[in-house]
């Protein structure tokens, strides 16, 4: 089962993207932009 799950950037803290991950999945971990930090920052899933 899928379900909705935040991403915050790792230097700000800022909650940025909505996405959606498998419950069974390990936690996402990916580079997206931050427009707070104005670059590419990696961004992980909020607990």
């Amino acid at each position: 089962m899928r379900e909705g799950v935040i991403l915050r950037c790792v230097d700000c803290k800022n909650e940025n993207y909505i996405t959606k991950n498998d419950k069974r999945k390990e936690k996402i971990e990916v580079k997206k932009f931050c427009s707070k930090c104005n670059g590419h920052i990696t961004h992980k899933q909020k607990k």
